[in-house]
């Protein structure tokens, strides 16, 4: 199904060759002045200097050829030479009728359907999860479900942090309070404890005491440094360690992700990779990519068009240790033999921009990815607190993650008690705790996606939790007032099944019947811009639409049965089309508020 200004602008372009001119010149855009009209077209304004005439004389021929339009119900050409349009009613119920009818909503099917990886998340085992990480969770999840809807194949990978320093530190901490423990004995040679010798609250205790540790003594860092060697490089005692760190993290993790109605296809971490690391880089030295520079290897990745400094990419520092670098070329070359993906996509801070362009330049440069394979990074700005400042604690820490939804859950229920209270109905205590927990993953998901990916963003609580104004609460709000008009229509006897839309019958009904047909448009952009944005500023203006549309209208207590019917079937309509989008931002409605 083709998208709404496609079918306009074809409309167009046929009167512009009508009236002799390139029909390429017939382009048709929203009308920047809605107040006169629905939508424009300037392509007289571009066309007069071509064909030497007047913009106004070429735009009152066009608008000749469109007298009996089928699409446009008013075609005025005004000075010095815009055409301003309105569409025939008919036109508009036909394609919404169109829309209702086709898998999904009309959405085309990809010619050539595209294999897409997506890293996000990246977690470090060991840690709890943190706000830093929650951004990367939820636009990576929103992009693999927005792409995966659109008919691609789309992997997610949460690339665990489990190869750098922090396996060090807790590994060191735990030989300070356990030296007896079989993993350091050099000696050993049976089998190591299938058991943990810690739980993940003791993990998440030993963590933070070792990192202040090594920031305070420089011969403890370097017991870590060296306990991380020994892990890398595949020390018995030291590697049992470091599964039983993984294994104890992974669950916890799983636990706080689905909390977040986050899921990834793939658990995998750095170190899955570490056998593949040492044939890469002697590849990349032989193929005479790799060079020594002040003992670390390097490859150059500087171009002759770059404006500034890029720093060659350094593949092993110069005690022979790995660093990110080394595990995402590695990850990136595991990724092609095991799954040759069209697109690689990663979610990470946009601080870490340098990082990947060095990355990406190196996989190319040394055959690691194919010509045509895209190796995309989406970086992300911060979240912050109202001090513009990224977002802490009361006392001035970093908020797990699990505290920030359990706090926003919180309020949740207050806000359905104080509603309670307000219109006199008692609350069940079970539902509201449901509804609050829906609501309030809505307000979190909402709240960061509606900004664009690259931009940072405040980080408030009343805002986000409102039920009124560009929030997750208030979009949710909207699906539950149209499900309760569709269940009261039920209540009558009535079936929403054989209904059909018919034509608008005022202007209010005629927006609202206009913004529901921007669907495909927006699905389209989404997917190709990997914008969830656009998804989010898209359903703003239709649950406008709609309640400004609800407010002038009793549609319940119509009479006209047939004005009744239509209505029902737009609602209908612009559930199911609200309920598929706000699942691709990763969140649900409940049934009542």
């Amino acid at each position: 199904m083709k998208k709404l200004l496609d079918l306009i602008s074809e409309e167009m372009k046929k009167a512009f060759e009508a009236a002799g001119y390139d029909g390429e010149l017939g382009k048709v855009t929203l009308s920047n002045r809605p107040d006169l009209c629905e939508f424009q077209c300037n392509g007289a304004m571009a066309g007069a200097k071509k064909y030497h005439k007047a913009p106004l004389m070429i735009a009152q021929e066009v608008a000749e050829k469109l007298t009996d339009s089928d699409v446009f119900g008013e075609v005025s050409a005004v000075a010095p030479g815009f055409l301003n349009l309105k569409l025939k009613e008919s036109f508009v119920k036909d394609y919404l009728n169109e829309m209702r009818e086709s898998d999904k909503f009309g959405l085309p099917t990809p010619v050539n359907p595209e294999k897409i990886i997506i890293d996000y998340g990246g977690p470090n085992v060991a840690k709890p999860l943190h706000v830093g990480h929650l951004r990367s969770a939820i636009i990576g999840e929103s992009i693999k479900r927005i792409c995966r809807y659109a008919g691609h194949e789309v992997i997610g990978d949460v690339h665990l942090g489990d190869w750098g320093l922090q396996m060090g530190l807790v590994m060191t901490e735990l030989r300070k309070r356990h030296p007896d423990m079989v993993y350091f004995d050099d000696s050993y040679e049976g089998e190591y404890p299938v058991e943990a010798p810690f739980t993940i609250s003791e993990l998440e205790e030993i963590y933070p005491t070792a990192s202040a540790k090594s920031k305070e003594d420089e011969a403890y860092k370097a017991e870590a440094m060296e306990a991380t060697y020994k892990f890398q490089n595949g020390v018995r005692g030291y590697w049992a360690l470091g599964e039983h760190i993984i294994h104890v993290s992974i669950p916890d993790l799983k636990r706080n992700y689905d909390n977040l109605n986050v899921e990834f296809d793939l658990w995998k971490g750095e170190s899955d990779v570490r056998d593949i690391m040492p044939a890469m880089v002697e590849d990349m030295k032989k193929g005479g990519y790799a060079y020594e520079s002040d003992g670390a290897l390097v490859v150059d990745v500087k171009e002759e068009t770059d404006t500034k400094e890029i720093p060659p990419c350094m593949i092993l520092k110069s005690d022979g240790a790995s660093l990110y670098n080394t595990t995402d070329l590695a990850t990136i070359k595991d990724r092609m033999d095991q799954y040759r993906p069209n697109k690689i996509i990663y979610l990470a801070d946009k601080r870490q921009e340098l990082h990947f362009e060095q990355v990406f330049r190196c996989a190319r440069k040394t055959g690691l990815v194919n010509e045509d394979t895209e190796l995309i990074y989406i970086g992300f700005g911060t979240m912050n607190g109202r001090d513009g400042k990224p977002f802490k604690t009361r006392d001035g820490g970093v908020m797990r993650l699990e505290n920030l939804i359990c706090e926003i859950n919180e309020e949740m229920i207050r806000k359905i008690h104080e509603n309670a209270e307000t219109k006199g109905y008692e609350v069940d205590e079970e539902q509201a705790a449901e509804t609050a927990r829906i609501v309030g993953l809505a307000a979190i998901k909402y709240g960061d996606l509606s900004n664009q990916a690259a931009k940072d963003y405040i980080f408030d609580m009343d805002r986000f939790t409102s039920f009124e104004g560009d929030t997750g609460p208030y979009i949710l709000y909207t699906i539950v007032r149209i499900k309760s008009i569709l269940n009261k229509y039920r209540e009558q006897g009535k079936e929403l099944t054989d209904l059909v839309i018919k034509e608008a019958v005022n202007d209010s009904e005629k927006s609202f019947m206009l913004e529901l047909a921007k669907y495909n448009a927006t699905m389209e952009a989404a997917c190709e811009e990997t914008a969830p944005h656009r998804i989010c500023a898209y359903i703003y203006d239709l649950a406008n639409a709609f309640n400004h549309f609800y407010h002038e209208t009793k549609i319940l207590t119509e009479e006209d049965e047939q004005k009744k019917e239509s209505w029902i079937a737009l609602l209908a309509l612009t559930r199911d089309v609200l309920e598929v989008c706000i699942d691709l931002l990763g969140f649900s409605a409940p049934e009542r508020m």
